[in-house]
């Protein structure tokens, strides 16, 4: 298959799915319609213009067949009056006249035939016609209600997906806010177990010497009291020591 033959493939069938797209069942049944209605039209129209064409033939039959008769009687009043010359032109007449009569036959045969042939048709045409009117309508009315229950779902799908989204964000902060509880309640824990302050590596140097400045001082401090206290107790008395 040839670049060009290809695109113009692609590009029939993209024309087609948009000419798709864009049709209505609604329209589409109310445009076939009309032209069924245009068809009817026309074998209507046709019809009329056979019969008006049968008419006339019989219009001239009916004339041609009373001149006939016409140049009938007047060939015997001749004949009684012993012109038979008059009498011989009155049936030549009358024979030309039945001549004329003889060829319309055929052609009023056949437009009796297609009159009685359209006018058949035309009894066709109708009732599919009006069948089809019907049939229509009940179309029409079934793709109304289709939109609207398609439409319908659609908002249904939507507000479905819409709670489906809100209910899994509240399902992220649930979880979320269980786990920042279950973090923070850890925390308190280990703040009144006193083991949070070991988790993070034990106390700075700074702290350090300052526990330790502060323990010292509390030592010096004991050991003074300790030393005054012994200097003023007296001095113990030993055996073989009299008093003075």
């Amino acid at each position: 298959m040839g670049l060009f033959q290809r695109a113009h493939d692609i590009a029939q069938a993209k024309a087609n799915k948009a000419l798709d797209a864009a049709e209505k069942p609604d329209e589409m049944l109310d445009l076939s319609y009309e032209k069924m209605l245009e068809q009817i039209t026309q074998v209507r129209r046709a019809l009329v213009d056979i019969a008006a064409s049968r008419k006339q033939i019989e219009l001239q039959e009916t004339q041609l067949n009373h001149t006939v008769d016409h140049l009938q009687d007047q060939a015997k009043a001749a004949l009684a009056q012993g012109r038979e010359d008059l009498a011989k032109e009155a049936l030549s007449r009358k024979a030309a006249a039945q001549e004329q009569i003889d060829g319309m036959e055929p052609q009023h045969q056949q437009l009796s035939e297609q009159e009685e042939k359209l006018t058949k048709t035309l009894d066709a045409l109708q009732q599919r016609v009006n069948a089809f009117r019907t049939q229509k309508e009940t179309m029409k009315a079934q793709y109304t209600a289709a939109k609207a229950v398609s439409s319908v779902d659609e908002s249904t799908a939507g507000i479905s997906k819409s709670f489906g989204d809100a209910g899994a964000a509240l399902q992220r902060a649930q979880d979320k806010i269980s786990n920042m509880q279950a973090h923070a309640g850890a925390l308190d824990e280990l703040l009144e177990s006193g083991v949070l302050e070991d988790v993070g590596g034990g106390t700075d140097d700074i702290q350090k010497e300052l526990d330790e400045v502060g323990t010292s001082a509390q030592v010096d401090q004991e050991l003074a009291a300790l030393k005054a206290g012994m200097a003023n107790e007296p001095p113990a008395v030993t055996a073989g020591d009299t008093p003075s």
